[in-house]
């Protein structure tokens, strides 16, 4: 989001955060990975800056997709067979 919609144009998190009616740490907290994207913020994301809110939130569940990947074991997970008798 940093590179897209505010370097470029100069626009700092306060500035954002105010279009999009939330507190400035909100919006650092998303910027910084230490919050996700919910279905109301992409809302408000959507009616800002542009996207639909499904690509908004497409892009957090992408992202916590690959967090996921990142962290997980499945060594020990198999798989289950639903063949009929």
């Amino acid at each position: 989001m940093k590179a897209t919609y505010l370097e470029p144009f100069g626009y700092s998190c306060r500035f954002l955060a105010k279009q999009l009616d939330v507190a400035s740490s909100t919006l650092n907290r998303i910027l910084k990975g230490q919050s996700g994207v919910t279905p109301e913020m992409a809302l408000r994301l959507s009616k800002a800056v542009g996207r639909t809110p499904e690509s908004w939130l497409a892009m957090q569940d992408n992202y916590d997709l690959w967090q996921a990947k990142q962290n997980i074991n499945l060594g020990n997970v198999h798989s289950v067979s639903f063949e009929a008798a």
